[in-house]
């Protein structure tokens, strides 16, 4: 399973003094429980495919591809300017580059890599099979 996220805003993990959300009105607060509610959503997915894989001894056979520190015009989906568009290509590119998580030290790109030939051989199993 290969599970490619949306992204998300790092500006969600940005803190706030009381001051500030002393002068927060109701729409701020429910934009506020909304990225919570999406976030932990989003992990909570995550975990648990995780770790039914785990269980199932196949966690080879699961990726999840998400840039958790989105910032500025990047986190908008309504924003497809050609210099945004840019912007988005090249936080992919980095993406690629990180490591797929603190206990795997593969890089997205080995691991999409893998996946892609992972895939090509099921296929031709699959074919091999179908021709007899």
């Amino acid at each position: 399973l290969l599970s490619l996220g949306t992204g998300t805003n790092s500006e969600f993990d940005k803190t706030h003094t009381a001051q500030e959300t002393a002068k927060w009105g109701a729409l701020q607060w429910m934009l506020v429980i909304q990225q919570m509610t999406e976030a932990a959503s989003s992990y909570m997915t995550d975990y648990y495919l995780s770790t039914v894989f785990q269980d199932l001894h196949s966690q080879n056979n699961y990726l999840r591809v998400q840039e958790n520190a989105l910032t500025g015009t990047t986190t908008k989906a309504d924003d497809a300017s050609e210099a945004n568009m840019e912007l988005l290509v090249q936080v992919g590119e980095n993406l690629l580059k990180k490591p797929v998580s603190k206990d795997n030290p593969e890089t997205y790109e080995e691991a999409l890599k893998r996946f892609a030939k992972l895939l090509s051989d099921r296929k031709k199993l699959r074919a091999n099979k179908a021709s007899y």
